[in-house]
């Protein structure tokens, strides 16, 4: 069936449709990875997003169980150029389009993607309705109008664990990671140190240090992090942790913390999503290519005196990362995990555990 992606400011999109047949409704965003389709649909902060590529072939190489980064497609639906329904790889275990039907998603192929990206980047991100089913564009658009963008609820709530989850890693040391929507990448990342206890975001203080870790992680997810329930609950209990453990904020994460310590977030206009960001890092002055999922960012105005950038991304000098001048305390906007790449910033994961190492030192004197 002929599938529509409907946006708010009017325009309407028709091509072939794969998935399932349904409707849905989020904001269209774009990624310029070549590869990692994968990945990127079970990346949970994804959630309530149309998920656009803006590489032309999706689906040649299949779709491999062991690369997801949580146990479903976290998008609402998916865009593509073209779709390839043949897919050969030895660890592939089905199509996109299987993939997508057995999700219970919605794609449709056929769209000039590079075209809507462009439009995006100038206008901004939009709402949008991707049917598969043949509903009227005008009742779909009239419906995306009033309908509010997804990060006006509290999506972490609908990614975080339930329960808190004990992993057995390979090192000495035990992490908190403070589960806002996490990557399997950062979890298997963090179990080459050690153990991690994965906690709700909602998690108190005292449930956290109860647990005597080495180090705090607090993870990537979606939406705003200014969110009203963001700020009652996991802000204030970063501000609570920090200086009695060592914090490490990835993504969403790295935007919670600062805003524990009175610094403010807002919205991009088109988000960073894709993996060719170039971010410098002031201190050694290096370049790293990095991987990144986010449509907020933090006021470097806002920024007080104690927290210090450590980097900024050169396409629009938004902030990347800051540490703390006297706490152990560091912080990344872009993706270190980087699944499926690049990996130039994988080294952050270890200066993390410096600090962790360092502060278990002082703590023994």
């Amino acid at each position: 069936m002929e599938g529509v992606l409907v946006l708010e400011d009017g325009k309407v999109v028709r091509g072939p449709s794969f998935g399932i047949s349904a409707t849905v409704f989020g904001e269209l965003v774009f990624n310029t990875n070549m590869t990692g389709y994968c990945e990127a649909l079970t990346d949970p902060s994804y959630r309530g997003q149309i998920l656009m590529m803006t590489y032309p072939l999706m689906g040649n190489y299949g779709v491999d169980p062991e690369t997801f980064e949580s146990n479903q497609i976290q998008a609402k639906g998916f865009v593509v150029r073209e779709l390839w329904r043949g897919p050969s790889h030895p660890s592939s275990r089905m199509s996109l389009d299987e993939f997508l039907s057995s999700q219970g998603i919605p794609g449709i192929e056929g769209v000039d993607t590079r075209e809507l990206t462009i439009r995006t980047r100038v206008h901004g991100t939009v709402r949008a309705a991707l049917s598969t089913e043949g509903a009227d564009p005008e009742v779909l658009l009239e419906e995306v109008r009033s309908r509010p963008f997804p990060d006006a609820h509290n999506l972490v709530d609908q990614v975080s664990c339930t329960q808190p989850i004990h992993h057995e890693g390979r090192g000495p040391f035990r992490f908190v990671l403070v589960d806002c929507g996490v990557k399997r990448s950062i979890l298997s990342n963090l179990l080459t140190h050690g153990d991690v206890l994965q906690v709700p975001y909602s998690t108190p203080k005292e449930d956290i240090l109860a647990w005597e870790p080495h180090g705090v992680v607090i993870s990537n997810g979606p939406g705003n992090p200014a969110h009203p329930e963001m700020l009652s609950t996991v802000v204030p209990t970063l501000r609570g942790l920090a200086g009695e453990v060592p914090l490490f904020g990835i993504c969403l994460g790295h935007q919670l913390l600062a805003l524990a310590f009175g610094a403010e977030t807002y919205k991009l206009r088109f988000g960073h999503r894709g993996g060719n960001q170039p971010v410098r890092d002031v201190v050694t002055g290096r370049v790293l290519i990095t991987s990144q999922n986010h449509g907020f960012a933090v006021s470097e105005e806002s920024l007080g005196e104690e927290l210090r950038i450590t980097h900024t991304n050169l396409n629009d000098g938004t902030v990347e990362g800051f540490s703390h001048e006297e706490m152990p305390i560091l912080s990344v906007q872009y993706h270190p995990e980087a699944s499926p790449g690049p990996h130039d910033s994988l080294y952050i994961f270890q200066e993390f555990v410096n600090e962790v190492k360092r502060h278990a030192s002082d703590a023994r004197r």
